[in-house]
């Protein structure tokens, strides 16, 4: 009688209808060496390493846009990444690519995130220019190989290369950065790395659009120009004959995001055919993106994109909240710098062994913080009457 079928073998053979393409877990590798699961294949330990991990959780604690603690409905950086992660999943499902590595690179694509958003990014990277700078990527590089501390033979997660590479090589409009030379042996990524990156686009676009609209700083005049927010909106209208425009607008983004998929699978599938795509190698030896939106739908997604930029991201209650974030940064980073024994012991004791390194320490422990955990730490500093004793157990 043959041996049964272990569990492993049989979630690694789930792969075999998957494209020719297509990453497959059985060819995962980590920097240090790990036995196989009983029963989840290697991007699946990924993905779990990432949700258990302590920078994943403080993502419900960072801002999107409007800061956290303005109100309790607007997208925080985790509602972002899970609505990347099902774009990514809906995306690599149809295309017939690996949805298990799909998800685990969105859950982690933005773990590196510091507090407030895309201004306290840009105020970390102005603080470091002259030591290397910072980027969110890389951060989130930098946390699942070396910060996390939860195993006793290694440091970070030891995730598979190809989840590592889907965070140093994740591209989009607002990311824009140079990956190490580890993961620049090709071209391109793979598929699955190209679709978060597509994923990641699409969300932004169509979760900071539903926030504006609720919460009407973009207005329908001012989309009206717009062609292809015309297109899906009056097919909202159509369909729901009301004059109700909260439940419109949703609908509308509903179909934005609808039609924004169908035109990537589509325009993805004519690529890989006109290119012959047949295999991983394939894909990654191209000199641009297999996964990509319509060409001649560009120009309206950059519309709408500069629309947000114009009427929301600038607007002056925006900047306001994107200026107060960026000055406790400042004042947070300038404060430990001067004094390092204001940090927590064990962020002193590596600089103590490493002063070379004190501003990237100072860096990895600012950015790691949640919005709240920032604020109530700057007022500790500089507010007389803020109690500290109460605060004993925090860090």
């Amino acid at each position: 009688m043959p041996p049964k079928e272990s569990f492993i073998e049989r979630i690694q053979s789930q792969e075999n209808v998957l494209a020719s393409y297509s990453s497959k877990s059985k060819e995962a590798k980590r920097h240090f060496p790990e036995k196989d699961d009983l029963y989840r294949n290697a991007f699946q330990r990924d993905r779990d390493r990432i949700i258990y991990s302590s920078a994943f959780r403080r993502l419900q604690h960072k801002t999107q846009v409007f800061l956290v603690h303005e109100a309790d409905f607007y997208r925080t950086r985790l509602t972002h990444t899970i609505e990347v992660m099902q774009h990514a999943r809906t995306l690599a499902r149809v295309l017939r690519v690996n949805e298990d590595l799909a998800e685990a690179i969105s859950l982690a694509h933005d773990i590196g995130h510091p507090p407030f958003g895309h201004a306290g990014e840009e105020e970390l990277k102005e603080l470091l220019k002259n030591n290397g700078g910072f980027n969110h990527n890389l951060q989130g590089l930098r946390i699942v190989d070396k910060l996390e501390k939860r195993y006793v033979d290694f440091d970070g997660l030891n995730l598979t290369w190809q989840v590592r590479e889907g965070l140093a090589r994740h591209s989009t409009a607002y990311d824009v950065f140079e990956p190490p030379k580890e993961f620049l042996r090709f071209p391109q990524p793979s598929i699955e790395t190209q679709i978060v990156s597509v994923a990641d686009e699409l969300a932004f676009l169509a979760h900071d659009l539903d926030d504006g609209l609720r919460v009407g700083l973009v207005t329908e005049k001012v989309l009206s120009g717009n062609l292809l927010w015309k297109k899906v909106f009056a097919k909202a209208k159509k369909e729901m004959k009301s004059d109700d425009k909260e439940l419109l607008y949703r609908r509308a983004v509903r179909h934005l995001i609808e039609y924004c998929n169908v035109g990537v699978m589509n325009q993805t599938l004519e690529n890989i055919e006109k290119e012959k795509i047949k295999s991983p190698q394939d894909v990654r030896k191209l000199s641009h993106p297999i996964v990509a939106f319509p060409k001649n739908e560009i120009k309206e997604l950059n519309d709408l994109r500069n629309i947000l930029e114009k009427e929301m991201y600038q607007h002056r209650y925006v900047l306001l909240m994107i200026e107060k974030g960026m000055e406790i940064i400042r004042s947070l980073f300038k404060k430990f710098n001067n004094n390092y024994k204001l940090l927590p012991r064990d962020v002193r004791e590596k600089i103590e062994k490493n002063k070379k390194e004190k501003l990237r320490y100072i860096a990895d422990y600012i950015s790691g913080m949640t919005d709240r955990y920032a604020m109530d730490i700057y007022d500790m500093i500089f507010q007389p009457h803020m109690k500290i004793l109460s605060q004993i157990g925090r860090g």
